[in-house]
């Protein structure tokens, strides 16, 4: 067998490997399983690239794969879960940079010995050449900054409010006609002169772009965004693939690319809305109402008395948000949920679609608790229910819980699917205070007659109701 289909075929084992394990993501029990087996795919096809491409020094190699394990290694290690959306978007940056800088090399390669030589060593027509690089670095360069802007939003340091001001539509309508501009004329152009100006000048539009897309993204739309993004930084990849003429890196990011458009479709259903909505309506620029007219109080209850409501309890629910991440309370609610069983309660855990700040975000935590898949319950499947449960336990969610979403016409959640916790007989919500939450809509499931707040830090709160139902 000649190398050359030795190569083809390691390409081929290494796509289907890729394949079975995106498949098996889709479930909490083989989503270990099939991340590893995605991961030994990948180290297949690095192996027999490096081969393939017959590279006589691997000095920096060595040194970029040492740099990236400590980077990964450390990551993993030290960066703690309520982060994880943070470092996701950090990820999915560096993908998009990654793509951006094969691109650019290339195309000093182009420099250095011209279109026509370059055309007959890729065997591509020149044209097609320069469109591949030119929608690498666009896409690469759009996730990186977007995926940047993304991570401060996440992180705190800058405002996870939409930031919106007068003509901005109009103004990333025309940077972006002038980004596609741009594009076709780098594209024909046959001046390598010219086509390194045009080319530069894409870079730093496509930089711009990235920050002024996500720009006008609210805090609570960022699961979306996180997903896009994701999407992105595949497209990029395997545009890039376009760029090399890598097969294998073409199937990956188009793996990538296809399996983040349909999470991101999937999280605009659950949430109601189009993805054009998410993108470009500004939600979360202002304070909304959504329960600002309510002139109800919250009502507080005491650990002690929820235990009491607790202890004679058939069935119970607990529903996570972001909350239960930022107080790292999944250990401590896993025990409070075995207790509940021990002592005759049914314990399950409703997960929405889009809870906490990245797709999967409760499910990742709740995973790391070692919570039995068999009680995650999705928003279909609990809403049925929901009205036969004795106490539902709210943690940190806000939005996925808000009645305003079903009753209020006039809220900007109208018409999203939500957990329908208000249905519950009780209803427990463990908040430290009484803000509103991540999207700043106010929740009017926290006046409602069968709800009681149980403000503190939520690790410290069931901590102590443990601590109660041990005696």
């Amino acid at each position: 067998m000649e190398f050359e289909s030795i190569i083809n075929l390691a390409y081929v084992i290494a796509a289907t490997l890729f394949v079975f394990g995106i498949k098996m993501l889709g479930s909490a029990e083989t989503a270990r399983r099939g991340n590893l087996i995605s991961g030994v795919g990948m180290l297949i096809a690095i192996v027999v690239t490096l081969l393939d491409r017959g590279i006589l020094d691997y000095t920096w190699i060595a040194v970029g794969l040492i740099t990236g394990a400590l980077i990964g290694g450390v990551a993993a290690r030290m960066v703690k879960m309520t982060s994880m959306p943070e470092l996701v978007a950090l990820f999915n940056g560096f993908g998009g940079l990654a793509s951006l800088l094969v691109a650019w090399a290339e195309f000093e390669k182009i420099k250095s010995q011209g279109w026509q030589l370059y055309s007959l060593e890729m065997g591509t027509p020149s044209y097609f050449s320069s469109f591949v690089i030119y929608i690498a670095m666009l896409i690469g360069g759009i996730t990186f900054t977007g995926s940047l802007y993304a991570y401060g939003k996440l992180s705190g340091r800058v405002s996870s409010r939409a930031q919106v001001f007068t003509g901005q539509k109009g103004i990333n309508a025309l940077m972006l006609i002038a980004i596609l501009a741009l594009g076709v004329l780098f594209t024909w152009s046959g001046d390598l002169g010219t086509a390194d100006k045009l080319f530069i000048a894409g870079i730093t539009l496509a930089l711009l772009f990235g920050v002024m897309g996500v720009m006008p993204i609210g805090g609570g739309d960022m699961p979306v965004v996180i997903s896009l993004l994701n999407s992105f930084s595949g497209l990029a990849a395997s545009a890039a693939g376009f760029v090399i003429g890598n097969n294998v890196l073409i199937v990956a990011g188009c793996l990538v690319g296809a399996s983040g458009l349909i999470l991101t479709a999937i999280m605009c259903k659950a949430m109601n809305r189009t993805l054009g909505n998410v993108l470009f309506s500004g939600f979360g620029a202002t304070s909304q109402s959504g329960g600002d007219d309510d002139d109800r109080e919250p009502k507080a209850i005491s650990v002690q008395d929820a235990y009491y409501v607790l202890e004679a309890a058939s069935s119970v629910v607990f529903i996570p948000g972001y909350g239960m991440a930022v107080a790292q309370a999944q250990h401590v609610v896993k025990e409070l949920g075995e207790l509940l069983e021990e002592n005759g309660a049914e314990v399950n855990f409703a997960i929405h679609p889009v809870a906490g700040r990245m797709p999967g975000h409760m499910n990742v935590l709740l995973a790391e608790a070692d919570v039995s898949y068999d009680q995650l319950v999705e928003m279909d499947s609990i809403n049925p229910i929901m009205p036969t449960v004795d106490v539902a336990v709210v943690i940190g969610a806000n939005d996925v819980v808000n009645p305003a979403a079903a009753q209020d016409e006039s809220s900007p959640i109208y018409g999203m699917p939500i957990i329908e916790a208000h249905m519950a007989k009780t209803v427990f919500i463990l908040k430290r205070g009484q803000g509103k939450g991540f999207s700043g809509l106010v929740n009017k499931l926290f006046v409602m007659d069968n709800s009681r707040m149980i403000y503190g830090d939520a690790k410290a709160t069931i901590s102590e109701m443990v601590n109660e139902l041990k005696g």
